[in-house]
């Protein structure tokens, strides 16, 4: 049976259909669970301004927490004939209750209700995402913890520079992804906004309650003027795809390094034998692939704003299909950043770290430093200072000093874990999952 909630008896020709509906069926598999959320609060609305009875609401509702039971096990499917999750949801209505499935879509439009489920999914899909980013934020803390005091060369220009430490290491990850959160916030709240009742981008005539959907559905505000909440299509992805975007230049930095360290020419960490891959040819080789991978995954998420940014940046105000590819480049990139985060996390967690790097002389010399600061103690100005170490150097004399006294914030012997963790868990309470979480549990929760 075909079903188009546009349908006027119509048919159009088979091929201009096929590639206007293009991957919309495949992604609105993802949407299907939060179509029926908001399709919940939407019937609750109509009946309280009188569009649907009491009787007729309970049966809607029975019905529709059936189907969301049915979606987010995976085993609602969007028949032939059928173009969208939205079509197929008041089928399935229709289906068992007549003519009161058809009801339903009194004051909304496709346009509000792709919206909504849009905004529902990223906002589920940005909880799960901050949920794998702090546990990647606790091993890098627990692990920089761990090590603080193994000493590592740091670099400039890929030149041995100055001493550093697991401990800055593994803490300099762990604080870029406190920025990164704040990145994921600031996108949260942009979503966590509601579009339903902008209908078609220009409102209704009936007197919709906006204020009584928002609530339902756990929603901080409503997105007010109807018309920019159309126009919030694509700004909202564009917004999150950045936060994702700052979430995977960390990801993919540290993947650099890991590929690196690995290295026999660096040795200063070693995966686990079943974490690496061999060679067909080379029976020595033990390949970190898994950090490869994650550098070009995450290098690849890096670009799906400039992505949306092509698709949207000409479209005035209003509604355009051009809006429906967004999906196909936004929705999977949540799986693909969230298995890139599992798979760190879990090398990091048993990554086995080298403990006597510097007792190589090849290093002798990123004491440097640390001599000319002594002398500078000592009295010594600091550029006849930097001058007498540099000529050491340059005799074979240098003689380092290996007993390091950082005590600043933040340095070597002063992480600042505590202050990092801190601010962490201050940008993670402003998500406030618990009321979003409570809110759909009571929506879509079986009498």
């Amino acid at each position: 049976m075909a079903q188009k909630l546009w349908d006027k008896g119509i048919d159009v020709n088979q091929e201009v259909e096929k590639f206007t509906i293009g991957r919309d069926q495949e992604m609105d598999i993802f949407l299907a669970p939060y179509d029926v959320m908001g399709s919940l609060a939407h019937i609750t609305m109509l009946q309280s301004i009188g569009l649907l009875t009491k009787e007729e609401l309970d049966a809607l509702s029975d019905e529709l927490k059936s189907i969301y039971v049915l979606a987010k096990s995976g085993w609602i499917q969007i028949e032939e004939g059928v173009e969208d999750i939205h079509s197929q949801v008041e089928l399935m209505l229709t289906r068992r209750l007549g003519d009161v499935g058809k009801k339903i879509h009194s004051g909304r439009s496709r346009n509000d209700q792709v919206l909504v489920d849009l905004k529902l999914f990223t906002r589920a899909e940005l909880q799960k995402l901050v949920e794998n980013i702090s546990k990647l934020f606790e091993v890098l803390i627990s692990q920089s913890n761990r090590y603080k005091e193994v000493l590592m060369p740091g670099y400039t220009h890929l030149q041995v520079a100055m001493p550093s430490s697991f401990g800055l290491w593994f803490g300099a990850y762990a604080e870029s992804l406190v920025d990164d959160l704040q990145m994921l916030l600031a996108a949260f709240k942009v979503t966590n906004r509601n579009p339903l009742g902008s209908a078609a981008g220009y409102g209704a005539s009936f007197p919709l309650n906006r204020q009584m959907t928002t609530d339902l559905l756990g929603f901080e505000s409503m997105n007010f003027n109807v018309v920019y909440a159309q126009m919030g299509r694509g700004k909202m992805e564009r917004t999150v795809a950045s936060a994702m975007a700052s979430v995977a230049a960390t990801l993919s930095k540290l993947a650099f390094d890991a590929c690196m360290y690995t290295s026999q020419n660096f040795g200063f960490i070693k995966l686990p034998a079943q974490y690496t891959t061999g060679s067909s040819i080379m029976p020595h080789k033990k390949n970190p692939d898994v950090f490869e991978l994650t550098r070009a995954k995450c290098n690849k998420i890096q670009a799906i704003q400039q992505q949306i940014i092509l698709i949207t940046n000409n479209l005035p105000s209003g509604y355009y299909r051009d809006l429906q590819i967004i999906k196909e480049v936004f929705i999977p990139t949540f799986a693909e950043l969230n298995d890139c985060i599992t798979m760190v996390t879990r090398m990091l967690s048993e990554v086995e770290i080298n403990e006597h790097i510097l007792d190589d002389s090849r290093y002798d010399a990123i004491f440097s430093v640390e001599k000319v600061n002594e002398l500078v103690l000592q009295g010594v100005p600091f550029r006849d200072a930097y001058k007498q170490v540099g000529l050491e150097i340059e005799a074979g004399n240098f003689k380092p000093n290996k007993e390091l006294n950082h005590t600043h914030e933040g340095s070597i012997g002063n992480l600042c874990n505590d202050k990092i963790e801190s601010l962490y868990n201050k940008v993670l309470a402003e998500f406030n999952f618990e009321k979003i979480n409570s809110a759909i549990e009571k929506l879509v929760k079986k009498d």
